[in-house]
């Protein structure tokens, strides 16, 4: 679940429609889902980056709130079109694990640099259907994402394999460590160590599944085009993703507005508290 964000897996799994092509999966977002995204995805994108209770904390001392929120989001252009990709698709890979309960990983409010994108692996889910008891059927789900909002010469599908290849031969491996190092210090939302911890000490314990996903989000003004380059057959070791999103560069950047105003309530709460 994703209750810290606002939404769940379970409300989000109707944006996605999904139909299996011979060598890939075509996942389209109707109109009225895109129409309604940039409402819905508002205050999730916002925690993705920054938390209620940290804005409520900083928004005292550098009012007003919305300063403290557009200090952590990225400005408009390549960056905040891939990291919408990614975050569409966090929803849709957590759905995708649906009866089952998927923790997600989100790297997003631990990026150094606003502007550059988040480190490791884009987009990864942990699902423990027997937790506290580790089982065969632990499972983590891992997708590199890349997306195309305007004509250009770029190649998302073929840079999204690309990079599925490198989170299955070291990255993910890399990231899961990382993620374990920052929940120990305390910086991570979501997994806890321990979670962590069962896919990556695997000596005496059952061995877990690698599900992982090579994802291109594209406006479907271009989407054609784009799953024309699909590669002709599937591979085993991974499945490719296209996700259809009606005017995806008009689609994002109303989204990161509506995160820019997703002001916590509490924020005039906690200013008439700090003045007693």
């Amino acid at each position: 679940m994703s209750n810290d964000l606002g939404l769940s897996f379970h409300a989000t799994a109707g944006w996605f429609s999904a139909v299996k092509r011979p060598s890939y999966v075509f996942v389209s977002v109707t109109n009225a889902h895109a129409a309604a995204l940039p409402t819905a995805l508002g205050m999730a994108i916002r925690r993705c980056y920054i938390s209620d209770d940290r804005v409520n904390i900083q928004a005292i001392q550098y009012p007003p709130a919305t300063q403290v929120i557009a200090a952590a989001l990225p400005d408009p252009g390549s960056v905040m079109s891939g990291e919408f990709g990614e975050i569409l698709t966090y929803f849709y890979q957590g759905a995708t694990a649906l009866p089952k309960a998927a923790v997600g990983l989100r790297r997003w409010h631990l990026k150094q640099d606003r502007n550059k994108a988040a480190p490791y692996s884009d987009v990864v889910h942990l699902v423990l259907p027997n937790w506290p008891t580790s089982s065969a059927m632990d499972t983590v789900l891992c997708s590199e994402v890349k997306a195309k909002s305007t004509k250009s010469k770029f190649e998302p599908i073929k840079n999204a394999i690309e990079g599925c290849e490198t989170d299955r031969t070291s990255r993910l491996a890399g990231t899961l460590v990382w993620l374990r190092e920052r929940a120990i210090t305390g910086a991570t939302e979501g997994a806890s160590v321990a979670q962590l911890n069962r896919f990556i000490k695997l000596a005496g314990l059952p061995p877990t599944v690698k599900k992982f996903q090579a994802v291109a989000v594209v406006c479907d003004s271009l989407v054609t085009e784009e799953a024309a380059k699909a590669p002709a057959t599937a591979s085993p070791d991974y499945e490719v993703v296209v996700i259809s999103v009606p005017k995806l560069k008009a689609t994002y950047e109303a989204a990161y507005t509506a995160a820019m105003n997703a002001v916590p309530s509490a924020v005039a709460t906690a200013k008439i508290t700090n003045t007693k």
